[in-house]
């Protein structure tokens, strides 16, 4: 299996509803760093798992959109606690939507499978993996 990773990062606001979280039920903030792992059986005609400057661009898109926000005041995630985990899998919705609509470029529907990390910290991250 081949893989290709792009690495970006972006900064939130949120808070956590339940008593399982203490004290992140208060608004904080949070700085990701986003590794994008994308994996496939066989290169395309190209030599490539996927463009790598596409790849960049398309993370960096989906990022700023979440960049400086509070991710309580967001419609798509409302009633939602946005866990490091439930982030993961919201970017790989897009990466896949991305795919998808071609912004990779055609060869891209050829990968297997996209890795989403999160990385919270130095010693925490979590990830959400699957076929784009």
């Amino acid at each position: 299996m081949y893989s290709l990773n792009v690495r970006d990062h972006f900064m939130i606001a949120h808070s956590f509803a339940g008593e399982v979280f203490g004290p992140a039920q208060n608004l904080h903030g949070a700085t990701y760093v986003v590794d994008v792992t994308f994996r496939r059986a066989e290169l395309d005609d190209d030599g490539l798992v996927v463009d790598i400057g596409r790849a960049g661009e398309v993370l960096r898109s989906i990022l700023a959109e979440l960049n400086y926000q509070n991710l309580d005041d967001r419609p798509e995630f409302e009633g939602q606690n946005t866990t490091t985990e439930f982030l993961a899998r919201a970017i790989h919705g897009r990466i896949a939507t991305a795919i998808h609509e071609e912004r990779l470029g055609a060869s891209a529907r050829g990968l297997d499978a996209v890795c989403v990390t999160l990385h919270e910290s130095h010693v925490a991250w979590a990830a959400y993996e699957a076929a784009p």
